[in-house]
């Protein structure tokens, strides 16, 4: 019988796609493994591979199409002896049907909104939410601090839903009401209630920006950031890069990130409590430490990740490094190659910023944020000298790094950086 051919869940998170290109057509017979189709999802393009082997016998999804939830059938495979005659189209959702009138019965009846001789209107939300405000009188109010009745667990029969002297009158004090279940939480304040039609270009958010929004705010909602800063003095880190860039001729050039990304892969190597995950009930210890560079794209970022930084050199993690990032700019990245990692790296020091604070990049428990290198007043041994300096921000997930580890990692972090020959131990 005709195979159906599911939208692919190509990372753990994915939950819809962009059918982008089809690579066959109706009638194309395909082996598996087979390229037959390429999908974007919020971070990368990639090709799907046919499992089976068979006869394209028709395409549900056009090219192009945006939102196709994961294992949604977007095509038709027939098996050998099979034609076009023995696809069947997707049946249609039916409508749900209407609900019969309930027989009485010993259960109570769920209220219904009805006319207002049938019952008094519910209040509007969130006039007496556990989230909201509660609006009383301040005579109901005074009574029901007499009594001892939670004005939460009341509901206002007043303009509305305002609570008045009757509604506590007839509340048993310490009673509560069964709670409502609870409403979604508003979403951030939609913005174009402020400003006039036809002053501003409304431009719809792609699916990068929406996972970035979500996630961003999550991270923050449910992460208990904290802020550690320091600041390093790059003139050896400058020099060394310098003549090992000038040693290498027309071959790959090393970057400050480079030193960055080893230094901070040895800092956590050294301070290996600092390369942890938050599991709930659990801190997940990684092996290695797996390095997220933040990278710009148009409209959005990712952050692809050197693994196992600690093993490589300072030529190995420049080439990954490039490569990963021209990658992420193609959106040609696996999914293997941006998601999880130890540790990340935010470098904006490229666009003159000195200082700036990154939010943590889940399921990680920690991010650096690199500000620009520049020529600072220091002091060295009781005399005032200039040297270039870098200041870096480390932000923490407090549930798994407290600020004594997080200083430790900082303090081994700043060894390498202003002694680079140390990478070399």
């Amino acid at each position: 019988m005709p195979i159906d051919i599911l939208m692919p869940a190509l990372s753990p998170t994915m939950e819809e796609g962009t059918l982008a290109k089809w690579l066959v057509k109706e009638g194309d017979e395909v082996k598996s493994g087979d390229i037959i189709a390429e999908i974007e999802t919020d971070k990368a393009t990639m090709e799907v591979e046919a499992v089976d082997e068979g006869r394209i016998g028709k395409l549900l999804v056009a090219e192009g199409t945006e939102g196709v939830a994961v294992n949604k059938p977007i095509a038709i495979l027939l098996e050998e002896g099979e034609s076009a005659s023995d696809v069947k189209a997707p049946e249609k959702a039916k409508a749900p049907e209407k609900p019969k009138p309930a027989e009485k019965s010993a259960a109570p009846e769920v209220p219904k909104p009805a006319a207002k001789s049938e019952a008094k209107p519910a209040p509007p939300a969130p006039a007496n939410g556990k989230s909201g405000r509660v609006f009383a009188s301040p005579l109901a109010r005074r009574i029901a601090a007499q009594k001892g009745i939670d004005l939460s667990s009341v509901e206002g029969s007043g303009p509305r839903g305002r609570i008045v002297k009757a509604d506590i009158e007839s509340a048993k004090p310490g009673a509560r009401k069964s709670a409502a279940p609870a409403p979604a939480p508003a979403s951030a304040i939609d913005a174009r209630a402020f400003y006039a039609e036809g002053t501003y270009e409304e431009i719809p958010l792609d699916g990068m920006r929406k996972t970035i929004a979500r996630r961003l705010t999550q991270s923050m909602q449910e992460i208990p950031h904290f802020y550690l800063t320091v600041d390093c003095e790059l003139d050896e880190l400058l020099a060394t890069r310098k003549k090992l860039n000038a040693e290498a001729g027309e071959g790959a050039k090393l970057s400050v990130n480079d030193f960055l990304i080893r230094a901070a892969a040895l800092a956590l190597v050294k301070v290996p409590m600092a390369n942890v995950s938050f599991a709930g009930n659990a801190l997940l210890k990684h092996t290695h430490a797996d390095i997220g560079i933040a990278v710009a794209l148009d409209g959005g970022l990712i952050t692809p990740i050197v693994r196992a930084a600690e093993t490589k050199g300072l030529a190995e993690i420049s080439a990954e490094a490039k490569s990963l990032a021209a990658r992420a700019r193609d959106k040609k990245l696996k999914p293997s190659e941006f998601e999880g990692g130890s540790f990340s790296i935010s470098n904006l020091g490229m666009y003159g910023i000195k200082h700036f604070t990154a939010v943590i990049n889940p399921p990680q428990a920690a991010i650096l944020a690199v500000g620009k290198g520049e020529e600072r007043p220091v002091v060295h041994d009781g005399k005032l000298e200039v040297a270039t300096v870098m200041t870096v921000t480390m932000s923490c997930d407090h549930r798994a790094i407290d600020g004594a580890l997080g200083a430790q990692f900082l303090e081994a972090f700043k060894s390498f950086v202003e002694y680079p020959a140390r990478m070399l131990l």
